[in-house]
């Protein structure tokens, strides 16, 4: 597998644009909305966000933190709602679903499926595609044999880029790198419960194996590994 570089991650990640079913806001027409991927693919645009009409409050009573799921795989559409309530672009100027200290966004998002791993890329809302293997039984044994991982449809990879931060913020960035994981993480585990899904966030992995399996550049670090599908009755 082709391993990306920093400059293939990072282009295009200032967004510019909101989607227009959220604010009406005009799409930019980058050059970056065209660019294909170091594997040779196309990226894909994900369907557009949409409101699932559940209250927050609502939301908040039904998250539970639950590790057996229905086989059934997800949609591109409830694919796209997960990755966009972590890391979704909401203003015109690039701000997102989830706070960053100084707007510099040091998360990556990996969806991994039984199909393929993809990134996620908030501008344009799309993905751009990994590795085309089954990563789960790697991630699983990663992550000490926990069997949510390696039986879910889909698992997200919340991913920090400490070094985004440090260039403002020094010695701090790491606790604010971490912080940021946590909202954007919650906001994923809130939206799995407004559109039925359920989902757990796992923290307890070999970092190294983790970032080996999802071959991350240096600099990388895998924080969360959260397991997401139906219920299993």
């Amino acid at each position: 597998m082709t391993r990306l570089t920093r400059r293939a991650f990072v282009g295009g990640l200032a967004a510019s644009a909101v989607l227009p079913v959220l604010s009406g806001c005009r799409r930019s027409n980058r050059e970056e909305d065209e660019m294909t991927t170091p594997t040779g693919l196309p990226s894909s645009e994900l369907p557009p966000p949409a409101e699932s009409g559940v209250s927050i409050e609502v939301a908040f009573r039904r998250r539970r933190s639950v590790r057996e799921f229905a086989e059934e795989p997800l949609t591109p559409t409830e694919i796209g709602q997960l990755l966009w309530a972590a890391q979704g672009v909401t203003a015109d100027w690039g701000g997102r679903t989830a706070p960053s200290a100084g707007a510099l966004y040091p998360l990556e998002l990996y969806d991994i499926t039984p199909s393929g791993t993809d990134r996620y890329v908030p501008d344009g809302h799309r993905t751009e595609p990994i590795d085309d293997r089954d990563l789960r039984a790697s991630l699983m044994a990663a992550a000490r044999g926990q069997e949510a991982i390696g039986r879910a449809p889909l698992i997200v990879a919340i991913i920090v880029v400490p070094e985004r931060t440090a260039t403002t913020y020094g010695e701090r960035a790491r606790r604010y790198v971490d912080l940021e994981a946590g909202h954007a993480a919650q906001n994923l585990l809130l939206q799995a419960a407004a559109i039925d899904l359920e989902a757990v966030p796992i923290g307890a992995f070999d970092d190294d194996a983790v970032a080996e399996t999802l071959q991350l550049p240096p600099g990388w670090e895998p924080r969360y590994l959260l397991p997401v599908g139906r219920p299993r009755s």
